[in-house]
């Protein structure tokens, strides 16, 4: 910054210090800037409204509408300098930290506004659960803003997500989504930069939630945004790899004036480290174009070819493969000597055949292994023997990849032979087994007949805009969770819960334990203009009732899960594709919602806000079981997770937590290091030790500034 400027500072800082401080800053960020790759205006820091937070001294806050009037225009931001007046009818005394202006209103009329510079202290309080999967971990389902759940969840998952899938708002519509608690315009001239510094925030947030070693990122888009967006992910994750993939979600397209009629949106597939798609069995709609990788397992020669394959050169691998009469793989004898004639050699059973390593042009070659190995793959069944074509019969063996992928999977079921050697599943599955193209345009990914009318079979009555089809969702994950049966699931863009729906059903596939996390907000959308004439605010229960998550995203999982209705009416129709069963049979699973709230730090310091962070400390043990939510004098346990309230009970404590089996984390409340490092080091080996609230603050306080 030059002399210039800062002098300039100096003089408004000596007669407006919060104006010199926003100007250091806006300057800050444009000295930072690219000269190369995606530049855009980062904006003022957003900020939320939290209806229902407590109003106190010092806390910012905004006007709520006058009731029957429409939300004004004005978006300043007072600061509460004092309350007066009796509980129920407290009167704030407000400044305009800007202009210093003084006003006063009931606190009644004001909501708390949180700016996303400054640390939160979150708890969760619990909206309804559904228990009907027995001991599987709980399906999570969080009403809030969505920035702010990000960072309580870096409490409860840092570093154990397998995949996160998001489809954020494409920045199309005028009521598509908020900047600052106003709908922006698509046709505002900083429109594009105000969706990325919203888009950018949250994803600088999710990739610490992110497993570094095996993970993936899931980003829906379409064309108005797909290449800013591209740009965005390679900048925030330089270490992916980055993949597109197009989906045909609209058969008839999508009208679109003066050009072509839309019919696909684009699926940005972010992997890191280890993670990749699997190769799955599939239909013929994926057929269309021809498979990427094909995994059909493949049996090598055992014979050696190329550079080292003479007689000379490895004399060892030299030896007899001897066959019965019937071309069954009996045995390996041992090496001949070097100068010795394989001529000479006889069989101990004349009905038997030696196959040797015979080249093609008539020299003699060597096997790929010793004969010890050799056993080893004959006793496996990873080595076999051709048509029967006496001493010229081939033998083919499975390599060390080959042996890897059959363990995890890759080519399905298999069994040992009658013949002795490896048999896969049938031959026609088997070369189904494929990773597809980037083209998806299968009819079970329409987003009209598989999201829009599934919704309506579950919430009559209730639209949401654009769900997406619940199949191809659940295509989209099914290849990067078939083999992670426990796999952790996030979607901070929940809308109608889509992508619980189709974790669910991924689970009753094959019985597994994954489990999701959704967040969505509870905004009215298309009816708040209708809702303030009638008198109605935000905090009202007739206008929360109205929100996405209480009117769309919470009936709509409850629905899936029960098999029925809001209204308690059998859900008529049957899932397809895949996987086919009555919707009625609804799902094997366990489910809690939540909202979240925000703490006062210094009551969580001293103890007098656990029940509020209590499911914090259950979702950060695996959201299975019973949760802690009453503190007590000494110490509780539950099936995965356990609190030590006294460190004067930490011997019980101790002794219970040894004979707990399957225990994941210990929290510990203690002000004191030496007694919680006393008590860590008796801990049994694999349990997590987390001290309250100490871990907990550092959090959140780590987190200011991050916006």
């Amino acid at each position: 910054m030059s002399n210039e400027l800062h002098a300039l500072l100096d003089r408004v800082a000596s007669t407006d210090p919060e104006t010199a401080k926003e100007l250091r800053r806006h300057i800050d960020s444009l000295q930072s800037r690219r000269q190369f790759g995606l530049n855009f205006e980062r904006h003022t820091p957003e900020s939320v409204a939290l209806t229902g937070r407590p109003i106190s001294v010092g806390d910012k806050v905004r006007f709520l509408p006058v009731r029957g009037e429409l939300a004004d225009e004005s978006d300043a931001v007072w600061v509460v300098t004092k309350l007066t007046g009796p509980k129920k009818a407290k009167v704030a005394q407000l400044i305009d930290p800007r202009t210093k202006e003084e006003s006063s209103r009931s606190i009644e009329d004001l909501v708390f506004v949180a700016d996303f510079r400054d640390p939160i202290y979150p708890g969760l309080v619990s909206t309804g659960r559904i228990g009907r999967g027995g001991d599987k971990p709980f399906q999570t389902v969080i009403n809030s803003e969505n920035f702010h759940a990000l960072e309580a969840l870096l409490f409860t998952n840092r570093g154990k997500v397998d995949v996160i899938y998001i489809d954020p708002p494409y920045n199309t519509r005028a009521n598509d989504w908020k900047y600052n608690n106003d709908y922006v315009d698509p046709n505002d001239s900083y429109a594009h930069s105000k969706w990325l510094a919203f888009i950018e925030r949250r994803l600088r947030v999710a990739r610490e939630l992110l497993n570094p070693g095996d993970s993936v990122l899931i980003v829906t888009i379409d064309e108005k945004e797909y290449l800013r967006l591209g740009l965005l992910l390679e900048q925030t994750f330089p270490e992916a790899r980055i993949q597109m993939v197009s989906v045909a979600i609209n058969p008839s397209g999508q009208k679109r004036d003066g050009a072509f009629r839309r019919s696909d949106e684009y699926l940005f597939v972010v992997s890191f480290g280890r993670a990749e798609p699997t190769p799955l069995v599939l239909g013929p709609e994926w057929r269309g174009g021809k498979s990427t990788s094909t995994a059909k397992i493949r049996w090598d020669g055992f014979l050696r070819s190329g550079t080292g394959a003479q007689r000379q050169e490895s004399p060892l691998k030299f030896y007899p493969v001897i066959l019965s009469e019937a071309g069954e793989l009996l045995r390996f004898d041992q090496p001949i000597p070097p100068d010795a004639r394989r001529e000479d050699y006889e069989c101990a059973d004349p009905s038997e055949v030696a196959i040797w390593p015979i080249r093609k042009d008539g020299s003699e070659g060597r096997w790929q292994t010793n004969v010890a190995t050799a056993k080893r793959l004959l006793a496996n069944g990873f080595i076999r023997s051709g048509r029967f074509n006496g001493e010229r019969t081939a033998i083919s063996y499975l390599k060390s990849g080959e042996q890897t992928k059959l363990a995890q999977g890759v080519f399905g079921a298999y069994e040992i032979g009658k013949n002795g050697h490896v048999v896969v599943e049938s031959e026609s599955a088997q070369g189904n087994r494929a990773i597809p193209t980037t083209q998806w345009n299968l009819t079970a990914h329409s987003a009209a007949d598989h999201g829009s009318s599934l919704l309506r079979k579950l919430i009559p009555g209730r639209s949401f805009p654009f769900p997406k089809s619940l199949y191809a969702v659940e295509d989209s994950l099914r290849f990067f969770v078939k083999d992670k049966p426990e796999a952790l699931i996030l979607d901070f863009f929940a809308g109608s819960g889509t992508t619980a729906h189709a974790v669910m059903r991924l689970n009753r596939e094959d019985d597994g334990r994954r489990r999701s996390i959704l967040v969505t907000n509870n905004e009215v959308n298309d009816e708040e203009v209708s809702l303030l004439k009638r008198g109605l605010r935000p905090g009202d229960s007739d206008w929360d009732s109205r929100g996405i998550c209480e009117r769309v995203t919470k009936p709509r999982i409850t629905a899936a899960v029960t098999g029925c209705t809001p209204e308690g009416i059998t859900i008529d129709g049957d899932y397809a594709f895949s996987d086919e069963y009555p919707m009625a049979d609804g799902f094997e699973e366990n489910v809690e919602f939540f909202t979240l709230t925000y703490e006062n730090a210094a009551l969580v310091e001293l103890d007098l806000a656990f029940e509020r962070i209590s499911p914090l400390l259950w979702l950060r043990a695996g959201a299975e079981g019973r949760v802690i939510d009453i503190r007590c004098d000494t110490f509780d346990v539950a099936e995965k997770y356990a609190v030590l309230f006294s460190v004067d009970a930490a011997s019980a404590f101790l002794s219970v937590v040894d004979r707990t089996k399957g225990l994941r984390v210990v929290y510990i409340v203690t002000d004191d290091e030496p007694q919680y490092q006393a008590i860590v080091g008796q801990l049994p080996d694999g349990v997590e030790p987390v001290r309250l609230y100490e871990s907990y603050l550092r959090t959140f306080q780590i987190n200011t500034g991050r916006a």
